[in-house]
């Protein structure tokens, strides 16, 4: 029972490696489609395509996924014609493609979540693929689950295996019975490359009864295939028990000419042997990598042609074109950079345990400042700067580039233009920019929002923009970058703006302002934030209901950060979100109120200035011949502690705004670890976590977004239209 549950454990394992990786090559199909509308697709872009449905048909069909493999087999055969030639892309067949892909993503979908395929919208989609390929009609039958009675191919006890066929030597692993694989299921798979003219079993290997384990593998095969597909198209199919197998494939005498016609015609400025065999077809990236990890280990003078001869993968007469055909010239290796992939949950304790060690760290420090030993305050303060790196290290494991959200847009957009009638570009960039990945999986539905409404709102129809003097096509641009210890992300459509009058009336019709109120035009365009807002005269899919700006608001100020609208009449409308660069672990700044402790940002630190004795009960000082608002800590909390006579005040920034917050001391820098609240204090204004200071009392992090908002509203408390929470989510 155990041994079953373990194939199991391990088959899953499998499957879920296949569907991460199809989720890849499915995120890469999009992204070539979107290019060939743009013109911008070669033909190693065109490979690519194939290449794409071809592995999750081949992976597909391993897994048993016969639905998979039957309406991917049919794309296939359109991506095959458009990289021979002879069919080209438009916008309905890329439109026809993009569909498709949507419809494998979730046909694999259904498979991870146990649910049904929907095959009659396989059967659409097929429908109109085989009037692309000009076999309207054409019916594909569903691939025949493989049976013990007539799919199976079986040996035959001799034979030759001819010579215009692909001979194939395959010798499993001896656990990949326990690994939950079939090898018969492989080899029949064959059948779907072409037909498999002959299989020998080669049962020397197998030990007396006595000794023989059922649970192993003791059989070889030998394979005679005749297939048009190619040596790596044919190794692919084995890409689940490669790693223990040994695997060789020699190609039809046919075959052979052929490679040695490519070698002969091949152009590429490469200087290795082993990937001028590769270009030409006669060896797979696999082959030659078992090659040059055998020429590492053993003999670093065997040449790499030998080797590959040695192992049957290829035949002597290739390799000796290939090295007529090799030039001279300088190695130029490229280093493949190496990943590994970690579960989140692990990443999550990694952080969480260093955490614990910046507090350990610190409070060690505090506690030998106290004594008079300098060799420890030394050797402390070597160890607090290891525990500084560790968690920068620490930190930097999970900040991921925000182009993995900005990837889904371009689609997006092509498909919400496409329905708005409009021509629309996006134009991306910081794609390289990083923060923290818990960010990132948060920020996309936001992201989505703004973006919908810049195309449905901003942007105008192709005829007022030209008889407005802009070009036809409307531009989204969609821009990230760090500033002050955060990112912004900006996204900024070049439509006709905000109409100042039009929200400003439809405020005031709903209660959210007064006609006599003196806003600001900042202050009217957060108005499009309250909950419910819409001067949307009519309801569409895309907007009209008054939900979408209240959530981004919600999100952000989720996240802790904040979002600004500007806004140009006739020019455009730029919506910047601000969000601070992680969520676990800051460099903080230790204040305190009374008898409490508070925990600054240091990226939102300014500088610290005295509070003037007269300012008395005004809520903002002047700094530089400018206005600087400031809110009492002390008041806000309500701390009834000893007060300082000579109070503080903390310039922190936060975007684009400044803020005072007025302390009784300071104590200097310190590393932060977030905890988050309990239920108990979700609800504390202006506190976004809790840490443990040195001394191990608790402190409050202080929420700096939201203390620059209450700085504003304190600032302009008299305007009653100030007193609406929307206007406080700046």
């Amino acid at each position: 029972m155990t041994d079953a549950s373990n194939a199991a454990n391990i088959m899953a394992e499998a499957l879920g490696t296949f569907m991460e990786e199809a989720a890849d090559l499915l995120a890469q199909m999009e992204a070539i489609l979107l290019q060939a509308e743009d013109g911008a697709c070669s033909d190693d872009d065109l490979n690519a395509l194939f290449r794409c449905a071809h592995t999750i048909k081949g992976s597909g069909g391993l897994f048993g996924l016969d639905e998979v493999v039957r309406f991917t087999h049919v794309v296939e055969n359109v991506l095959d014609r458009l990289r021979q030639g002879t069919l080209h892309f438009d916008s309905p067949l890329i439109s026809l493609l993009l569909g498709c892909q949507d419809h494998i993503s979730s046909l694999i979908a259904a498979v991870a979540g146990s649910g049904e395929m929907d095959v009659a919208r396989s059967d659409e989609l097929i429908g109109k693929l085989q009037a692309v390929l000009g076999n309207a009609g054409a019916v594909v039958a569903a691939a025949p689950p493989a049976s013990a009675s007539d799919a199976e191919p079986t040996a035959s006890g001799g034979g030759a295996i001819g010579s215009d066929h692909w001979h194939l030597s395959l010798r499993f692993g001896p656990k990949v019975l326990q690994d939950g694989m079939d090898p018969l299921a492989f080899i029949n798979y064959l059948n779907q490359y072409g037909s498999l003219i002959h299989v020998e079993t080669i049962s020397d290997t197998i030990p007396g009864f006595a000794d023989a384990d059922p649970e192993l593998c003791y059989l070889g095969f030998e394979v005679a295939l005749r297939s048009s597909a190619s040596k790596a198209e044919i190794e692919g199919v084995f890409e689940f028990v490669r790693e223990e197998a040994r695997i060789i494939i020699l190609p039809p005498q046919s075959r052979v000419s052929q490679y040695l016609e490519l070698i002969e015609a091949y152009q590429g400025e490469v200087a290795r042997i082993g990937e001028i065999l590769i270009a030409c077809g006669s060896v797979t990236a696999n082959e030659l990598e078992q090659a040059l990890v055998q020429q590492h280990g053993q003999d670093k003078r065997a040449r790499i042609g030998d080797i590959l001869v040695e192992h049957g993968a290829i035949q002597t007469v290739v390799v000796e074109a290939a090295a007529d055909k090799q030039k001279r010239s300088e190695d130029k290796r490229s280093v493949e950079a190496k990943s590994v992939k970690v579960p989140a949950e692990r990443l999550d304790a990694l952080i969480d345990r260093v955490g614990e060690l910046v507090i350990a760290g610190v409070g060690t420090h505090l506690q030998i400042r106290g004594i008079n030993r300098p060799e420890l305050l030394e050797s402390a303060e070597l160890l607090l700067a290891l525990v500084e790196d560790i968690r920068d290290m620490a930190l930097r494991l999970r900040m991921v580039a925000i182009g993995e959200v900005f990837s889904r847009f371009p689609r997006v957009v092509r498909d919400v233009s496409k329905e708005l009638g409009k021509d629309i570009e996006l134009k991306i960039t910081g794609a390289e920019s990083e923060l923290d990945k818990s960010m990132v999986d948060k920020i996309g539905d936001p992201l989505m929002h703004l973006i919908r409404n810049s195309m449905d709102h901003g942007i105008e129809p192709a005829e007022l923009r030209l008889a407005r003097g802009k070009p036809a096509r409307g531009t989204v641009e969609l821009n990230a970058y760090h500033e002050s210890g955060s990112i912004n992300i900006e996204v900024k459509d070049d439509g006709g703006g905000l109409d100042r009058e039009r929200i400003m009336n439809k405020a005031i019709a709903s209660g959210l302002a007064a006609a006599e109120d003196n806003l600001s035009d900042q202050d009217i365009y957060r108005l499009i934030l309250a909950p419910g807002f819409s001067t949307a005269e009519k309801v569409t899919n895309l907007s009209g209901r008054g939900v979408g700006m209240d959530v981004v608001r919600s999100a952000i100020e989720a996240l802790r950060g904040t979002l600004d609208i500007d806004s140009v009449a006739g020019q455009g409308t730029t919506m910047r979100l601000c969000l601070p660069l992680t969520l676990a672990i800051i460099d903080g700044f230790h204040v305190g109120v009374g008898n409490s402790h508070f925990i600054i940002p240091l990226d939102m630190v300014v500088e610290c200035i005295e509070l003037p004795p007269d300012v008395g009960d005004m809520e903002y000082l002047e700094q530089r011949n400018e206005a600087l608002p400031f809110i009492r800590l002390r008041e806000i909390f309500g701390e009834q502690g000893p007060a300082h006579a000579r109070p503080r005040v903390i310039v922190v920034r936060f975007g684009r705004r400044r803020a005072g917050l007025v302390v009784d001391r300071i104590y200097g820098k310190c590393q932060t670890v977030i905890k988050p609240l309990g239920p108990l204090f979700a609800e504390v204004p202006a506190v976004s976590g809790s840490t443990i200071i040195g001394n191990g009392e608790v402190g409050m992090i202080l929420d700096v977004p939201a203390l620059v908002r209450l700085c504003a509203g304190a600032a302009r408390r008299k305007t009653p239209a100030m007193a609406q929470p929307a206007l406080l989510t700046h």
